[in-house]
């Protein structure tokens, strides 16, 4: 009873704060400057909402008297009773602030509703007393159904639930549907579908011309370059991690080091390493037409060339997907399988490699979205044959100018998506690959057959060759007076971009966007881990209705390409009631809910292999939903915690299509900054930027690996006697 009260009074706290405390609607200046403070008494735009309604603002007059309602309601006693009628209270509370946000502009009426209600007062968007009520409202919502008995009366459960929807319909939903609401209207705003069945059927985007030596369209092209990018990152992700884990190999920090660097650098200097190396006046391309005499030609710009740079930049997230479940296979199943005169190889292969299966299932699905969602190395590499990101970016920046284009586009690319998606649930539906339980398990894993342990070392160290030898041109550009023309060595270009002075302080012309960049990026990364991995475990141990929409509706954001994203959060966050572009906060959450769902399938394949028991042992010792979660799973999703955390740094850092739609004047990220650097000439300057933040990222990631420590399973001794632990590894920057 004290706890149902206790969740009450903060979901209270919360109205009557954003009532009484902070400024009702948008500061223009940003909450967290907090310059409003001085200013709030005498300008009636900064009053709460208490003021607002004083001011003769009567719309939000129902909010303060549902809220005064839930107080006196907070009287009775808990039970049914009182959980229907917090029910109705929530949701009448969110309904009416969402109704009269998009009824009301900043002009007046924003719905034809003059005729009808008589002229309003506009009013400006939502801002923080309005965000506390919503958030008041959905934790009444939320624990008038525990009172009434959902999921056991778990007020902890149903609340992350609800405020996940609430976040996921704000951040992804919404500005996807403000999108297409866009593509269906013309210049003037009025409804036509003109252009939509103009492009539906369009032959460039469907066309098998390539089947009868002509071209295919833009659609084939992507999905036959997605499934070969999702195949060879999640194989090579799937070999580094054996390498690390399965192997006497040397040097495997510096193996997984190589690992994780093509993730932190941005795609376009890769598309760029590999243009000046292999492109049609690269010196390796010159070397070997002056060996063989035969002339290459320009076959890098293509889908082969996009390939190689993709298999670069994405097999590092497989690999940070596969390396836990890798080691998470328990080794008493496989000394179980020796003990009954199964071979190194037929222990591999029907025992390890099935118990990875989520793994690889993941790694793959997100090898696939990635390669649909790349941007950056299409634009590089991409040469005519481009892919449907670049398309759906001309058709929206480029001079047609076709929005409508970019729809049907994203909603194939959705299609494509969507159907990767089915058909992994359609695998791994009704299969069990638990192995870490309550229960000590002994040994250490079996060791790879002698020739499968061979080829993943030579692959292991010829990819490594390969990519130490495209981040040694990287890395040789920065130094390079001008590369590829003129490559006397000098320091001019990292002089130029980080330069110091006693006298002016940080002078150089990437610090403006360097420190813009860390603020975001270090403010993203833990929300989209916190978000992602309290998604994997509702996902994963919790049943409640509409479970497949909720899990399908957070892969939307990852699975639309950035450009989409961008431009979706521009349109939908220009005007009231959200308002939120040329802000950092836009950018935050852009990156969060762009990222999450890496934490999200990271944390479901780890949470995959941890028995349900150690839960309902918690459950019945006592413990909550909460302090469960936060004593016996976290504990265990180490692995997955740094892995979220990593990718959402590195992804905040590198990312480019939809940063380059969201990012100002005062908010200008690493990328834009170095996208306008190539676009000027300055390559120099832009590859010395670029392999700043690379040893910037390292040195995070380490910190990160710091803070959030080892996962420690107990196992048992070989000879049974005693317990010791060993360390389950999963990643080391």
């Amino acid at each position: 009873m004290n706890s149902a009260n206790r969740s009450i009074d903060i979901a209270l706290l919360l109205g009557f704060a954003g009532l009484l405390l902070v400024p009702w609607y948008h500061i223009r200046s940003g909450f967290f400057g907090f310059d409003w403070i001085g200013d709030m008494l005498s300008d009636p735009r900064l009053w709460p909402g208490l003021g607002q309604i004083a001011d003769g603002r009567l719309q939000l007059l129902p909010v303060l008297l549902l809220l005064g309602f839930a107080l006196w309601l907070r009287r009775s006693a808990p039970g049914p009773a009182r959980g229907r009628l917090l029910l109705v209270l929530g949701a009448a509370g969110l309904g009416w602030m969402i109704a009269e946000g998009f009824a009301i502009g900043l002009r007046g009426w924003s719905l034809p509703l003059e005729p009808l209600l008589g002229a309003i007062e506009g009013q400006p968007a939502f801002g923080a007393g309005a965000v506390l009520a919503l958030l008041s409202f959905s934790g009444l919502f939320a624990f008038g159904l525990a009172e009434r008995g959902a999921l056991r009366g778990d007020g902890f459960v149903l609340g992350a639930i609800v405020l996940l929807v609430l976040l996921v319909s704000a951040f992804v939903a919404y500005p996807i549907l403000a999108m297409f609401a866009g593509a269906f209207q013309d210049f003037r705003g009025n409804f036509t579908t003109d252009g939509i069945a103009a492009n539906i059927l369009d032959p460039a985007i469907w066309s098998l011309g390539c089947l009868s030596g002509g071209g295919c369209g833009v659609a084939w092209r992507t999905l036959f370059l997605a499934l070969c990018t999702a195949t060879g990152s999640t194989l090579l992700g799937l070999v580094f991690a054996l390498a690390a884990t399965r192997t006497a190999m040397p040097f495997k920090k510096g193996l997984r080091l190589l690992t994780v660097l093509p993730i932190i650098t941005p795609p376009f200097v890769i598309g760029l390493a590999l243009t000046m190396v292999m492109g049609r006046a690269g010196f390796v391309t010159e070397l070997l037409e002056s060996l063989t005499g035969q002339e290459l030609g320009r076959w890098i710009y293509g889908l082969p060339g996009i390939w190689i740079a993709q298999v670069l930049s994405f097999t590092p997230i497989s690999f940070l997907v596969l390396i836990g479940v890798v080691e998470g296979v328990s080794p008493s199943m496989e000394e179980a399988s020796q003990t009954l005169r199964a071979n190194r190889w037929r222990t591999f292969r029907r025992v390890s490699l099935p118990l990875m299966a989520p793994g690889l299932a993941n790694a793959f699905l997100i090898g696939f979205i990635e390669s649909m969602a790349d941007f950056g190395n299409p634009l590089i590499l991409g040469g005519n044959g481009g892919v449907l990101s670049t398309e759906i970016f001309f058709a929206v920046v480029g001079a047609q100018h076709d929005p409508s284009r970019a729809a049907v586009l994203a909603i194939i690319l959705l299609c494509f998506t969507l159907s990767a998606f089915l058909a992994q649930r359609f695998w791994l539906a009704g299969r069990n690959f638990a192995t870490v339980s309550g229960k000590g398990d002994g040994g250490r894993h079996a060791e790879l057959p002698l020739v499968l342990g061979g080829l993943v070392v030579g692959i292991a160290v010829l990819w490594s060759l390969f990519t130490l030898f495209i981040y040694g041109m990287i890395l040789f550009g920065g130094f390079a007076k001008v590369w590829g023309l003129d490559h006397t060595l000098t320091l001019e270009h990292y002089a130029r971009a980080f330069s110091v002075s006693l006298e002016h302080g940080f002078t150089g012309v990437a610090w403006n966007s360097f420190w813009t960049t860390m603020g975001i990026a270090l403010a993203a990364a833990p929300l989209t881990a916190a978000v992602g991995l309290l998604t994997a475990w509702l996902i994963v141990r919790q049943r409640f209705p509409g479970k497949s929409v909720f899990e399908f509706s957070l892969m939307m954001s990852f699975a639309i390409p950035g450009t989409v994203i961008g431009i979706s959060y521009v349109m939908a966050y220009n005007l009231p009631p959200l308002q939120m572009t040329g802000s950092a906060l836009i950018l935050i959450f852009c990156f969060v809910f762009r990222n999450m769902p890496v934490g999200v399938r990271g944390g479901v394949a780890a949470m995959s292999q941890i028995d349900s028991s150690l839960d309902e042992a918690s459950l019945t010792l006592g413990a909550n939903s909460a302090r469960t979660l936060r004593r016996v799973i976290l504990p265990l999703l180490k692995p997955a915690i740094l892995a979220a955390l990593v990718y959402s740094f590195v992804r905040a850092i590198t990312s480019i299509s939809a940063v380059i739609f969201l990012v100002s004047a005062k908010y200008n990220m690493a990328t834009a900054y170095i996208v306008g650097l190539v676009e000027n000439g300055e390559y120099g300057i832009a590859i010395a930027y670029s392999s700043a933040l690379i040893l910037v990222m390292i040195t995070v990631i380490g910190g990160f690996q710091l803070l959030i420590g080892e996962r420690r399973l107990r196992r048992r001794a070989e000879d049974g006697r005693k317990v010791h632990n060993i360390e389950a590894r999963e990643i080391s920057a």
